[in-house]
């Protein structure tokens, strides 16, 4: 049975005509290497398996509905194929060329702290499922709660960077302690039970440092394996800094560990080129396997097509060598670049949060687009080849196993936000399960893939695209899409465009018309807007998906919100004085704007600009009429939806920027995840209106809410201390949300005996 909640109605249309000026959030973004690979039917491109493993079996099942290839050949919805050998080359050759491991990398998987009382990794535990089992908390007392501590980082906006605070943070729980990071990077740890601070250290992030966002989502923890006892940093915490460096501190401490790196720091800088502040990034922990910890980092997105580059590398975790480089336009670097060159620049990146594998010694990396995202007339063949992507990489060897690209010549910003989630998949015939990844896209589309094949476990379908745009027949004429379940709403009408007043609504619909939209995939244009719908922000993003792995249900929110954009031919960028980061003179602004909206993409014949959210210009209010968010939950094994319901108050938002304070129930965008629980609870703040709530599992209701002191967009954690369940979430605000900022980590609990 579908339980649909009310998406429209009296109540819901007086909230949204009262409150919706809600700003969406910023963006965020086969396995085959730049060879012969050929990809299967379904998207998939599979890797020969590294010496000594067993051979990778090869896809065959045809997905449905035939496509062309970017450049207008066609190409199969998303599949599997082993990549051959290069001419000449024995296939033993071959895998031996791609390296043995290195001994930088444990052979052996390590044992891993698992999800209960801790709260050990940025998806909770190894498998990324923010599924808690704890089960103190119910539906039956979750009213109860009650705040129980506070804790403030002191980490708030200076006047060098007010109105560029997004921390977006995510604490870890081991032992007693939380391990927090703030949105310059300042690391804490604090007593689980009272919210006490034990040490602090302050890496000293200059501001000209930040992106579009001061973001720190989190940390990773590690324990040198077979450390004597009281050795420093025996345990460590990690992080990536807004300057793209890698740190390391001792867990017990706070002092930088001086056997990581130099002095308990690596240089990320090393090998990317002339040092843009800025323009490099990590908002992300690195993920740890076997001992290499490996990042990515977020490239500022729509400057140059001459960018830094997208290189993923692994670091020893106990000493911070230089593990591997995965530099997707140039495969046979895996080290640094030779002096006076660099990584190959523009390249796909990611800057959202990777999957650790232990077992397999895998890691899955959910893959960026291009430097420049809305033309792809300049790509090189491997940007086309790996952008959008979930790659698959073995961390002994420091090569792809595996990829599967959800976009297809990507000129959407449609990259991969959202962090991939290890589970066990029910057999179509009912006969066990399957290691599988479950992967959410900002399409809305969910699929499932075999972990150590990346072959599709779920039905791939095509999307015809539309024709239309600048660059003509060069677009992929299908896209996949997920037969199993899917996000996506249906297409916009001029019936769905809306206002305030009737001259906002008029406004809106007068919009519509003019623009080119034709669905889904509608393709850029200059001469006119184009509507994209979802937007850059999904979909699902970096808040990601929670897994119920005991009751098989996928608990996903989402926005609904489209874009409303514009390529801006060169000439008319020059006359606008759009400039990329690396041109722009000391003192100009380079980390406030929305993402897109002005951006130069140097190299290109357009820059772009992007109205995130479609917003009327008189009252900030979005042309598309709410829900503009919501949350749903999914039967696991069928993909079929238990519920669905609309995520956010009209409290907070209203026309002008001016809050309407109303508690109904109207759906805004939202930005951060959610927790489930075995009591059958589910805890998420994400929406707009800067409340805490928890929702019963089972039926979609909400149960308890709390307001927060500033935005909640981050993901909530819940753990246990002292036999007492907490749940602890960041109140730090996010100007991309307009939401108000704040330093605030708060801890929930029932009342004490």
């Amino acid at each position: 049975m579908t339980r649909r909640f009310p998406r429209s109605g009296s109540a819901t249309a007086l909230a949204a005509i009262l409150s919706l000026a809600a700003a969406p959030s910023s963006a965020w973004a086969q396995q085959a290497p730049a060879t012969q690979d050929t990809p299967a039917d379904d998207g998939t491109t599979i890797l020969p398996a590294p010496a000594g493993d067993a051979e990778a079996p090869a896809g065959d099942a045809e997905a449905p509905g035939g496509s062309e290839a970017p450049g207008g050949s066609n190409a199969q919805a998303p599949a599997a194929t082993p990549t051959a050998p290069a001419a000449g080359q024995p296939a033993e050759a071959a895998a031996e060329t791609r390296g043995a491991a290195p001994s930088l990398a444990d052979s052996e998987p390590a044992e891993q702290r698992q999800l209960g009382s801790d709260w050990p990794f940025w998806g909770g535990g190894p498998n990324a499922t923010r599924f808690s089992p704890l089960d103190q908390i119910t539906p039956a007392n979750v009213g109860e709660m009650e705040k129980v501590w506070t804790y403030r980082t002191g980490d708030m906006p200076t006047e060098a960077t007010k109105n560029k605070y997004s921390p977006e943070g995510t604490p870890l729980k081991i032992g007693d302690s939380l391990y927090i990071c703030s949105a310059m990077n300042i690391l804490s740890a604090v007593d689980a039970a009272t919210g006490e601070e034990r040490w602090r250290y302050d890496p000293n992030v200059s501001a000209d440092a930040i992106p579009y966002g001061a973001s720190c989502r989190g940390v990773a923890y590690y324990e040198v394996p077979d450390a004597p006892e009281g050795q420093a940093c025996a345990a460590r915490i990690i992080e990536g800094t807004l300057d793209a460096r890698l740190i390391a501190v001792d867990a017990a401490t706070g002092e930088p560990c001086a056997d990581f790196g130099e002095n308990g720091q690596v240089d990320l800088w090393q090998g990317i080129g002339e040092k843009v502040p800025g323009w490099y990034a990590v908002t992300a922990p690195p993920t740890i396997v076997r001992g290499i910890a490996v990042t990515g980092a977020q490239v500022k997105d729509g400057q140059a097509e001459d960018a830094p580059s997208g290189v993923i590398r692994g670091y020893d975790a106990e000493t911070g060598e230089l593990a591997f480089a995965w530099d997707l336009g140039n495969p046979d670097l895996t080290g640094l670049p030779p002096e006076g060159e660099t990584y190959t620049r523009g390249t796909p990146n990611m800057w959202t949060q990777a999957t650790g594998d232990e077992e397999l010694g895998y890691v899955y990396l959910p893959m960026g687009n291009s430097s420049v995202d809305y033309y792809g007339g300049n790509r090189s063949a491997a940007e086309n080849e790996w952008a959008t992507s979930l790659v698959a990489i073995d961390v002994t060897t420091g090569k792809p196993v595996w990829h599967f690209q959800t976009v297809r010549y990507d000129v959407w910003d449609y990259d991969l936000g959202s962090q991939a989630t290890l589970i066990d998949f029910p057999n179509a015939d009912g006969d066990g399960t399957t290691p599988a990844i479950l992967l959410p896209s900002k399409q809305g589309d969910i699929y499932i893939l075999d972990r150590a094949t990346g072959e599709p476990l779920v039905p791939i379908e095509a999307i015809d695209t539309p024709e239309g745009g600048v660059e003509g027949d060069a677009y992929a004429q299908t896209q996949p899409t997920s037969g199993y379940h899917s996000l996506l709403m249906p297409d916009l009408t001029e019936a769905d465009m809306w206002g305030v007043t009737p001259l906002d609504q008029l406004f809106c619909r007068i919009a519509f018309r003019k623009a080119a939209y034709n669905g889904v995939y509608t393709h850029p244009t200059a001469d006119r807007r184009w509507i994209q719908y979802p937007g850059y922000n999904g979909g699902s993003d970096w808040g990601s998906v929670a897994v119920d792995t005991e009751k098989g249900i996928i608990v996903a929110n989402y926005n609904d919100v489209p874009n409303y954009n514009r390529l801006i031919p060169r000439e008319e960028a020059n006359e606008r004085n759009l400039k990329p980061i690396d041109e722009k003179q000391s003192g100009e602004d380079s980390g406030s704007n929305a993402e897109g909206a002005g951006d130069a993409q140097a190299g290109a014949p357009y820059a772009i600009d992007v109205n995130a959210g479609w917003r009327a210009p008189f009252t900030g209010i979005p042309c598309k009429q709410p829900p503009l968010g919501g949350i749903r939950a999914i039967d696991l094994a069928t993909g079929e939806t238990l519920w669905d319901r609309p995520l956010g108050t009209a409290r907070r938002n209203g026309p002008f920027g001016i809050p309407s304070y109303l508690p109904l129930t109207i759906g805004t965008p939202n930005n951060g995840g959610s927790v489930v629980t075995r009591g059958g609870v589910i805890f998420i703040a994400a929406a707009t209106d800067n409340l805490i709530r928890a929702i019963d599992e089972e039926t979609g209701e909400t149960l308890w809410s709390d307001v927060l002191p500033a935005g909640g967009q981050a993901n909530p954690i819940v753990y246990e201390a002292d036999g007492r369940q907490y749940l602890v979430i960041q109140a730090g605000g996010h100007h991309f949300m307009e939401t108000p900022v704040g330093d605030y980590y708060i801890a929930y609990a029932l009342p004490e005996d």
